[in-house]
């Protein structure tokens, strides 16, 4: 029998539990503090380890334990509270958090982790830094949309001017970064994949290819999930995954259902059949994501055949 691992993650700790064995440890978020943590958990029977996303601060700790030989997955943390819920503890501390995740550890098969490429996790700084200008930018527009004094609408069109300049400079060394990834360029043969769609996945969906189409469909979020209860069939909807993925791939399948021949014809046969337009369109995101998907497949079985 192999026991689940739940570790609760802040800034400076990682709170460790191990289920039902009842160990528990607490290490320092750092270099050293990770080494400590792989040498307590080798030797025992262990099966996932789950790690609730923390904004950041446990890239470190997944890292390390999946060089490790861990099978390691990822939790958001409303996911987490959720089961905390299910479970009847709703009482919330580091050591109680740790406790949860192991549970859920035990009992909930999870996609694995994988980790980002030294170049995917490039992209994702300039990805977030994209985002930040877009903001800006969004920002001084609204400005001049209600600014009538004439020297405060030059201010704000300087303004507004800069922020465009680092945008395209920023676009600029993306499309630099993705060139250098001709597995990635590969998908842009399907109409409406630009170079956002293709620099979201690459940063935000690492495991685009290494999945199954149901499976990465899920993970984003474009799933349909059942609401059924005994005789009644209710509404199939969407919820959870990336949200960040799904707005970019939105956006996408906007432009593939108008010029990507397959997906238009996809598209059209839904709303012929009496969908509504909001549900056609999402499920051709989802027929979108799972055909890059399986472009992605084949390009890493090109490059890696033997894996």
């Amino acid at each position: 029998m192999t026991y689940g691992v739940g570790i609760d993650v802040s800034k400076q700790w990682l709170d460790v539990h191990v289920h039902e064995l009842d160990r528990t440890t607490r290490v320092a978020n750092s270099p050293e503090g990770l080494r400590k943590l792989v040498s307590w958990l080798q030797g025992s029977a262990l099966g996932q380890v789950v790690i609730e996303a923390t904004g950041g601060y446990e890239v470190a700790a997944l890292d390390a334990l999946h060089e490790a030989g861990f099978a390691v997955a990822r939790v958001n943390p409303r996911q987490a509270r959720d089961f905390a819920k299910a479970t009847g503890q709703l009482a919330k501390t580091d050591a109680l958090d740790a406790r949860v995740l192991a549970h859920m550890a035990q009992v909930m098969p999870l996609p694995g982790y994988q980790p980002a490429a030294p170049w995917q996790r490039q992209l994702a700084q300039y990805q977030q830094r994209r985002t930040q200008l877009q903001l800006g930018v969004m920002q001084q527009r609204q400005q001049l949309a209600y600014v009538t004094d004439g020297w405060l609408r030059k201010q704000a069109q300087r303004a507004l001017k800069h922020w465009q300049k680092m945008l395209g400079e920023i676009d600029a060394r993306m499309a630099e970064l993705m060139k250098a990834q001709p597995q990635m360029e590969a998908l842009r043969t399907i109409k409406g994949v630009g170079p956002v769609l293709l620099a979201t996945l690459a940063s935000r969906l690492p495991e685009l290819g290494r999945l199954s189409g149901k499976a990465i469909a899920k993970l984003v979020g474009v799933a349909p999930l059942a609401h059924d209860s005994g005789t009644m069939r209710g509404r199939r909807g969407i919820w959870g995954g990336r949200s960040n993925i799904r707005a970019v791939l939105y956006m996408s399948a906007l432009t593939a259902i108008r010029y990507e021949p397959k997906l238009r014809e996809f598209y059209q046969s839904l709303r012929q059949r009496g969908k509504q337009a909001k549900v056609a369109i999402v499920a051709a995101m989802r027929k979108l994501l799972v055909i890059l998907n399986a472009k992605m497949r084949d390009q890493l079985n090109t490059c890696h055949p033997s894996s």
